[in-house]
């Protein structure tokens, strides 16, 4: 059964190795996530650090130039590094980069390529007689270059402590479903709120079924689609044709929660997001998240963030005034 939510006892280490022409895209897919994890768990849960080969700026294939913190050689033990090439990867497939990427997989719990990165990992026989994927334009090159590695068209892939992931938008799938492990269901679903994510709990592998949303994915739509209004698990089940019964089970098995367990904390995301970013009063936000009074609405958000929303709200001021004292 999934878990609702984790607590981590210490900060998940995280290293990202960059090869110059890299997808910004593919970084941003896998670093945002990571932020807003910390930004809604109010704490560094991932810790990550920027490498290249030899410490010196690259840039990305849209040109931006990217400063690291150190050189692949001195990295210290990860719980996952991310090796991230994209363009023009085989400039960087040479004796250095092989050897180097040999002595981080010592160094780290796993290692994930991607986009063009797992050739990069595929020379440096770090793939040897596993399944493993690579951007679609060269994987067809791929698996006739390395006939010991099990090349299969999937967006990510996942063999033992290595994963292989196709590009930009599987990043996003990939980082989600890790930070899913760690901290739960409950944090995946704010951040799908938060990214405008509109298929929640998607799997990584397509397939026909999937594509037309199960019923767990079709009732979360429709709770997020309804927060000031409450619906009943009748009226959800009723849109969703979908037995409450099966719903239930559903909801347990895949997310360790109960449909109004999940609906609830839905509203009361909004309501602390609502709180830290607007001057709405209480009373209107309680309005606006189906809550029948304030202190209705002071109850239940006590109960999840263990602060009042005032006290919430001074801490998001303080953050804020932090923020302009150091840049400005």
């Amino acid at each position: 059964m999934q878990k609702w939510s984790k607590h981590p006892a210490a900060a998940i280490k995280v290293a990202f190795v960059l090869f110059d022409q890299f997808s910004n895209m593919c970084l941003a897919n896998c670093l945002e996530p990571m932020r807003a994890a910390n930004t809604l768990a109010h704490q560094r849960v991932f810790d990550w650090s920027f490498l290249t080969l030899d410490g010196a700026a690259v840039h990305t294939s849209s040109g931006l130039p990217i400063l690291p913190q150190g050189q692949l050689k001195d990295l210290e033990f990860v719980d996952y590094l991310f090796v991230l090439s994209s363009y023009q990867h085989h400039l960087h497939d040479d004796a250095k980069t092989r050897k180097a990427l040999r002595n981080a997989a010592g160094q780290c719990k796993v290692m994930i390529g991607l986009d063009t990165a797992p050739w990069l990992m595929a020379a440096a026989e770090l793939l040897e007689g596993r399944r493993a994927t690579i951007h679609w334009d060269v994987l067809e090159s791929f698996a006739e270059k390395f006939l010991s590695v099990d090349s299969v068209r999937h967006r990510v892939v996942k063999d033992g402590n290595r994963i292989t992931c196709a590009g930009a938008m599987a990043s996003f799938d990939l980082t989600r479903q890790i930070i899913q492990s760690h901290l739960g269901n409950s944090m995946v679903l704010d951040i799908d709120a938060l990214m405008l994510r509109d298929d929640p709990f998607p799997a990584l592998q397509n397939t026909q079924s999937q594509r037309a949303g199960t019923p767990l994915q079709r009732a979360l739509a429709v709770m997020q689609n309804n927060i000031e209004r409450p619906l009943t698990l009748s009226q959800i089940t009723q849109k969703i044709a979908c037995p409450p019964k099966t719903l239930e089970r559903q909801f347990k098995a895949q997310l360790g929660a109960s449909p109004g367990q999940a609906y609830r904390h839905i509203r009361l995301s909004v309501a602390r997001q609502l709180v830290e970013s607007t001057s709405l009063t209480m009373a209107e936000i309680a309005l606006r998240c189906g809550y029948e009074s304030q202190s209705a609405l002071s109850r239940a958000f006590k109960r999840r963030f263990s602060a009042s929303p005032s006290q919430i709200a001074q801490l998001g001021r303080a953050a804020i005034a932090q923020s302009h004292d150091k840049f400005f």
